[in-house]
């Protein structure tokens, strides 16, 4: 058995589809139905039911799953005392991350990592909020940026690092049609939702509940540049974060409504419990460079 005949399992345990886990371990698709196949051979057990639609976990291949993210970690953790011993801090993070880059600062903390960490290579995963969390308690990502309100979440570390304020953004054929004087108008308009997933829906619906009615449940969109260009589209009003949405007032896609605001928090999220040195290292760094 090889490491990475389990990396590659748990690929396909993650994408459910051989040509995307082929991707996310940088082999081809052979290759890693051949390491699947000799994997199940040895094992004595079959980890995958296959279909048409793709490649599911067996109960026995959902079981040998978390003994392999286990003994990935353990290899990791290896290497890593190695390095220690040889006055370095080394290692393979994944990092979930949500919104753009430039908000997260990440090009800094990048900067710096190559800078006092050239060992440590830094994986970025871009998610919804509440999925980077369920992959931190899968162990499938390290660390990562979240939206949140900045409240405990069991079993995670949270540190907030920087308060959003967040904004109505209101397509222009409305605005300057007739400017929505009331909050009743203003929900009165096409709605641009985001997933329960995501850290901005909390505040929507705070916004909606204070008119006495239920979240738009019309278009939906994921990430923040989705929601932003449909309402410079002219498609429907939506909450952004009051830093994108000057933005494209400023460049004429929207116009900011004025009469509301709410906020919450850019948090980093972490596993509690004994740390890794490369995570520790990349902590301190984060901390560093949003001046905690």
């Amino acid at each position: 058995m090889e490491l990475y005949q389990l990396k590659s399992f748990l690929a396909v345990v993650a994408e459910g589809n051989l040509t995307r886990a082929a991707e996310k371990v940088f082999t081809s698709v052979p290759a890693v139905s051949a390491q699947i196949k000799a994997l199940e051979e040895e094992l004595g057990v079959q980890l995958f039911e296959r279909s048409s639609r793709g490649m599911a976990p067996t109960v026995a291949g959902e079981r040998l799953a978390d003994e392999a993210r286990r003994t990935l970690d353990a290899a990791q953790r290896l290497r890593q005392a190695a390095a220690q011993i040889r006055g370095e801090v080394r290692g393979v993070l994944r990092m979930g991350t949500v919104t753009d880059p430039i908000s997260l600062r990440l090009g800094e903390v990048m900067v710096k990592l190559a800078e006092h960490h050239p060992g440590i290579a830094l994986q970025l995963m871009q998610r919804l909020s509440l999925h980077s969390v369920q992959a931190l308690r899968r162990g499938e990502v390290d660390c990562a940026y979240v939206l949140n309100e900045g409240d405990p979440i069991d079993g995670l570390e949270v540190r907030r690092l920087r308060r959003m304020e967040l904004v109505v953004a209101v397509p222009r054929r409305f605005a300057d049609r007739e400017w929505p004087p009331t909050h009743e108008a203003l929900l009165a308009l096409p709605w641009i939702a985001t997933p329960p997933d995501c850290g901005l829906r909390p505040a929507a619906e705070r916004l909606f509940r204070s008119a006495g009615r239920d979240p738009s449940q019309g278009l939906m969109a994921e990430t923040e540049a989705a929601v932003r260009g449909m309402v410079a589209s002219g498609l429907g009003a939506a909450v952004l974060r009051r830093d994108q949405a000057q933005a494209a007032e400023a460049a004429g896609e929207l116009r900011v409504w004025p009469h509301w605001q709410d906020e919450t928090w850019l948090c980093w999220l972490q596993r509690e419990g004994p740390e890794e040195p490369a995570l520790s290292a990349l902590r301190e760094l984060v901390l560093e460079v949003w001046g905690h």
